[in-house]
């Protein structure tokens, strides 16, 4: 049985989520979670409101996570990436703006190279935005063989870039393909070309506005919670949490 410090980042869901409309209303009215429980990660998780348990198992709730993760993006339902502490994210589309103004996000696809050059991503991060600039979207094995990263060493860096480039929220999960007659691979998109429309509505949000909302929605469903919380959980400085805590407040 899950003890109530496991479940203190969970919050309180009326209706079981069963269904894609149930899960998209829950991502929406949350603004952003989980895929899984993430032990010191204060958000709460897609699965718990199926489940309504912890610890995970593999059953028919993971399953049907694991179909969504792919599908919803996809369909613009809602964003996923490996996104807080390189665990699975959702983010509504609402928010999905704030989101990338706050990392300065909206990239053109061509952008790889400012980044590049300002030290923001790694040479096979690059290697991986530019052939999803070129290419358009693309399933691992795909991606891997036009980033030249095809061998077992190579592996280890794409998904090590991989996750760079999704922390950075440049590329979001963009469905899935049966390249092999096992596992279905995950298929990638530029974040920006997914989700053109919540690009150019972050290009006209200010870093702290961004903030302030991001803090101001979180605070909604933790209302005690210290700037501190924030700190860690968005990885702003102490300074920017109580600035946008006070926004939030405000």
């Amino acid at each position: 049985m899950p003890n109530s410090r496991d479940l203190s980042r969970e919050i309180p869901w009326p209706k079981r989520v069963n269904t894609p409309g149930d899960a998209v209303r829950f991502i929406d009215a949350v603004g952003f979670c989980l895929l899984f429980p993430v032990k010191n990660v204060a958000l709460p998780s897609l699965y718990y409101v199926m489940a309504r348990r912890i610890p995970i198992t593999w059953d028919k709730y993971t399953i049907k996570l694991w179909e969504w993760k792919d599908n919803f993006p996809r369909h613009r339902r809602a964003y996923y990436a490996k996104y807080f502490k390189g665990r699975g994210t959702f983010i509504s589309l609402k928010f999905l703006p704030y989101f990338l103004a706050m990392r300065d996000a909206a990239a053109a696809p061509e952008d790889y190279e400012r980044f590049y050059a300002a030290g923001r991503i790694s040479h096979d991060a690059r290697a991986i935005w530019k052939a999803l600039a070129d290419h358009g979207p693309l399933a691992t094995l795909e991606l891997r063989h036009a980033c030249k990263m095809d061998s077992k060493a190579g592996n280890v860096r794409f998904k090590k870039a991989m996750n760079e480039l999704q922390c950075l929220l440049i590329v979001t999960h963009f469905g899935a393909e049966q390249e092999t007659a096992a596992w279905a691979s995950g298929r990638f998109e530029l974040t920006t070309r997914a989700f053109s429309k919540q690009a150019e509505q972050a290009r006209g949000i200010m870093p702290e506005s961004a903030r302030a909302a991001l803090a101001r929605k979180y605070l909604e469903w933790h209302r005690d919670a210290p700037a501190m919380t924030l700190t860690r959980l968005f990885g702003w400085s102490k300074a920017d949490a109580v600035a946008a805590r006070a926004a939030a407040a405000g």
